[in-house]
């Protein structure tokens, strides 16, 4: 995972989580991260460990319903907060994700854009593409992620 790509096999809801936690390690404020996959492949799982590596404060849910959720960094020195979108709802409405002013977030805080795949890349120079798939007979999830730009 040190040349920012991989790929894993996730057969838990705990594994997925995991993993956010280590990809947490490699982001800094000012990251993009853009999460892609079906329904049910774990992309609110995968962010729950991002935030849970990053120490953000709230408990992270789905920002189904309200487009962006913003969690305030942890206490530690040096901490960042996260902003969690889900750009499903916006339908590639790019008068919409302008109005999120997503750009000024990424000044202080790693934002993870759920359903972002060719929607807000131009928000950053470069972003943490993780792709997620899920297994149609099974709840074994996998992913694979690599730095793009």
């Amino acid at each position: 995972m040190h040349d920012g790509r991989g790929h894993r096999t996730l057969p838990t809801v705990e594994d997925t989580e995991a993993l956010g936690r280590e990809l947490a390690a490699q982001l800094h404020a000012g990251d993009l991260v853009v999460l892609d996959g079906p329904l049910g492949a774990g992309k609110t799982a995968l962010t729950r460990g991002i935030a849970a590596g990053l120490g953000v404060q709230g408990r992270v849910s789905s920002p189904t319903f309200i487009i962006a959720r913003q969690h305030r960094a942890g206490a530690e020195p040096g901490a960042v907060g996260l902003v969690h979108v889900d750009a499903y709802r916006l339908g590639g409405d790019l008068d919409e994700l302008d109005a999120l002013d997503l750009d000024t977030e990424l000044d202080d805080a790693v934002v993870v854009v759920e359903w972002g795949l060719g929607v807000v890349e131009h928000l950053a120079d470069r972003h943490l593409r993780v792709l997620l798939r899920r297994e149609p007979e099974s709840d074994t999830r996998t992913a694979e992620w690599e730095w793009v730009g």
